[in-house]
């Protein structure tokens, strides 16, 4: 889909000076998921990966586990823009409706009392019961998984990593970034999207499709903050380390220290806070270089 971007004419003044030019915008239309044909969430996003954000929005949400969960995931008619709501999922197919088919014997929620229809490109939990929620329906729990430890040296040398890899943002400045990390920092997955939760879910989804989950050996950073939805995506998806370059919520703590989760904040240059999880942080290295320092001190 060639519909990442648009070009729109602005009116530029810089230091008094006038004048007209194209700017490159980051394309945002809503994309409805249906599940068995009924439709589930409308969320504003960037187009592009369409099947992996469905898919990863149905981890997040307990539905889907193994690749063998889905029968298929195709687009279907969708209403015109501007389109009044009684012909809504009628007309040409616009390419902003995913209907995801679970496989035979797959259960199927009632989401009709567990979510409401809409979501916005920051919120990806809007009518979720909350922490409960997240912690009855992980399938796989972020404190079992097999230890994974990370030199905090290397956990500061990947937001450059990340933005080196947004070649999208390098056009219009406006779009988040979610990049999966291996645990000696190799960049394994970068999806980009105008909101948060759709670029870690179409990671996740996109893991989902090639049969890579749980995410057990990986760490996962986002370019903006941490949210409480964005610590139950990764813990849904088996992350056992997230990091961010802003600040986490006080409730997105509260969920990464109650699942195990390893939540990093402010992740910039060598400087990090460390909120949850701390046991993964191997700061031995640290700790030997800053050693004949202390001799000196004393």
């Amino acid at each position: 889909m060639g519909r990442v971007t648009e070009r729109r004419r602005v009116l530029r003044i810089r230091d008094g000076a006038v004048s007209t030019r194209p700017d490159t915008l980051v394309a945002e239309e809503p994309l409805e998921i249906r599940l068995n044909g009924k439709p589930l969430a409308i969320t504003m996003r960037t187009p592009g990966d369409d099947f992996a954000l469905a898919a990863g929005f149905l981890v997040s949400e307990g539905v889907l586990g193994r690749t063998e969960d889905v029968a298929n995931i195709v687009y279907c008619a969708g209403a015109e823009p501007g389109a009044p709501p009684a012909v809504a999922g009628g007309g040409s197919n616009t390419y902003n409706v995913v209907d995801v088919r679970l496989a035979p014997g797959v259960p199927v929620p009632d989401i009709t009392l567990e979510r409401n229809v809409y979501t916005t490109s920051s919120c990806g939990l809007c009518g979720k019961a909350g922490l409960d929620a997240v912690r009855t329906t992980a399938r796989w729990p972020v404190s079992d998984v097999p230890p994974v430890r990370v030199a905090p040296g290397l956990l500061a040398a990947l937001p450059g990593r990340l933005r080196a890899a947004q070649r999208v943002f390098d056009r219009t400045g406006g779009l988040h970034a979610a990049g999966l990390f291996s645990p000696e920092g190799e960049l394994l997955d970068l999806r980009e999207d105008v909101g948060r939760h759709n670029a870690v879910d179409k990671v996740v989804g996109r893991a989902l499709r090639s049969g890579e989950l749980p995410l057990s050996r990986s760490i996962l950073l986002v370019s903006g903050r941490a949210s409480f939805e964005l610590v139950q995506k990764a813990v849904m998806a088996g992350v056992p380390v997230l990091a961010a370059v802003s600040a986490p919520s006080s409730l997105a703590v509260d969920l990464a220290a109650e699942t195990g989760l390893t939540l990093v904040g402010f992740l910039r240059g060598d400087s990090m806070n460390v909120y949850a999880g701390e046991q993964r942080l191997d700061l031995r290295a640290r700790s030997a270089a800053e050693a004949p320092e202390a001799e000196v001190a004393r």
